[in-house]
């Protein structure tokens, strides 16, 4: 095997990343990797790399012989996966961050990647510049892990700090990470929590051996997030992220969610601010481990493909040990979740779904309560999306079914019914 094999690159994207990437190559000579040609769709627009390095014809870089690796960095997930399949049949190295395409075809994806023998890389379709897939991948035993939260959406990161913060309100924030370029001009794939829940859906693969759609996973975004919830987190001490977690339960399975959190000032991820991203790692001896780096941007993402790239030198594939070489664990909704609510009226509110509610206050402009729901009830419904109402999750949201089961048997006995 050579130990530094000359990467000839074809690329697909010249946006942000793929002129990031055709920058930091140039800066790079020691890792023996050029571009051979970039695919565009536009060949009017003007770019900054000589003309005679672009094409539009995509079968001139998936037929070119002397191309050993693609990198994959456009927007369109149908595209993309038609991109990755073909240079994966052609015998090619694949490097991707389109994190709607790996999620959406990932058992497609799992199953070229067997038959093909060829690498797939893609540590910077989540989290940019932190290296979170290669961490789960090599360090964690499947024993070992015990839970996984984290912020992997900068945008949203980036409009909750401003509202927190400067005290902004949500559109003026939005606007601001738009004018910045941290938000898209149609922003609803991050502030509705789409982008979070595709990269959670692959890394739940890495950290658990779970393979399930995007779809099919619980989660919400920042959409419905109001003022007033900031001004009651402030009170608390807490501040508000959207945070993806998985928590290993007591039967072995795994809870797993992407919703807005209460943040208690001291939790690791109270420190990840603007767009930044943030991991914490929980595992069974070593305690917490903290991750932290910029989720956004041309050269924090140019900078995981390229950590892909080096890593190809060396013939470097995912084992996902987790899913291969382990009993995989399995996703479970028999679990409880504290929840924080705030809305406009009562009607809009089933309050017969909750289990108990512990608090619930009236203000001016909106009301709030706190209370336990079943996880089926939000998989199932969604009065919690509408209306302008607002569910962000307490500190240590989980409560388990053994320890609700628990709880009701004391309050009877209590009452003297048992």
């Amino acid at each position: 095997m050579s130990y530094h094999k000359q990467l000839t690159i074809g690329l697909f994207g010249f946006g942000v990343v793929g002129e990031g990437l055709y920058k930091v190559l140039q800066q790079t000579p020691s890792l023996s990797a050029s571009i051979k040609k970039v695919c565009i769709k536009d060949p009017a627009k003007k770019r900054n790399a000589p003309v005679s390095l672009f094409t539009t014809e995509r079968d001139e870089l998936l037929n070119d012989p002397d191309i050993n690796v693609i990198v994959e960095v456009i927007n369109e997930a149908g595209p993309a996966f038609e991109i990755v399949s073909t240079a994966l049949k052609n015998g090619k190295s694949v490097v991707s961050a389109s994190k709607k395409m790996i999620a959406e075809h990932l058992p497609e994806l799992l199953q070229l990647q067997e038959v093909t023998g060829q690498s797939f890389l893609y540590e910077s379709a989540a989290c940019a510049s932190i290296p979170v897939i290669r961490n789960l991948e090599e360090y964690y035993d499947n024993d070992l892990l015990h839970g996984i939260k984290a912020i992997v959406n900068g945008s949203t990161n980036f409009i909750l700090t401003k509202i927190f913060e400067d005290k902004l309100d949500f559109q003026q924030a939005l606007l601001l990470a738009q004018q910045l370029g941290f938000a898209e001009s149609d922003p609803s794939l991050d502030v509705e929590g789409y982008d979070a829940v595709n990269k959670w859906a692959f890394l739940l693969t890495h950290a658990y051996g779970i393979i399930e759609h995007p779809n099919n996973l619980l989660f919400t975004g920042i959409q419905n997030i109001h003022s007033m919830d900031a001004r009651v987190a402030a009170e608390k001490g807490q501040q508000i992220k959207l945070v993806a977690q998985a928590q290993k339960l007591h039967n072995g399975q795994v809870a797993s969610f992407v919703i807005p959190q209460f943040v208690p000032q001291d939790d690791h991820l109270a420190f990840v601010k603007h767009e930044y991203n943030g991991v914490v790692i929980e595992s069974g001896f070593s305690d917490k481990q903290f991750f932290y780096g910029k989720g956004a941007g041309s050269f924090p993402t140019a900078s995981a493909v390229l950590s892909d790239l080096s890593a190809l030198r060396y013939d470097y594939k995912y084992e996902y040990k987790k899913l291969y070489h382990h009993q995989p664990n399995k996703l479970t909704n028999d679990y409880y979740l504290r929840v924080y609510v705030s809305f406009t009226d009562w009607k809009h509110i089933p309050r017969e779904k909750f289990e108990w509610i512990e608090e619930w206050h009236a203000r001016e402009e909106r009301k709030y309560l706190v209370g336990v729901l079943p996880v089926n009830e939000l998989l199932q419904s969604d009065w919690w999306k509408t209306n302008a109402t607002s569910l962000i999750l307490t500190p240590d949201p989980v409560i388990e079914d053994i320890a609700i089961k628990q709880l009701k048997k004391k309050s009877l006995e209590l009452a003297g019914i048992i």
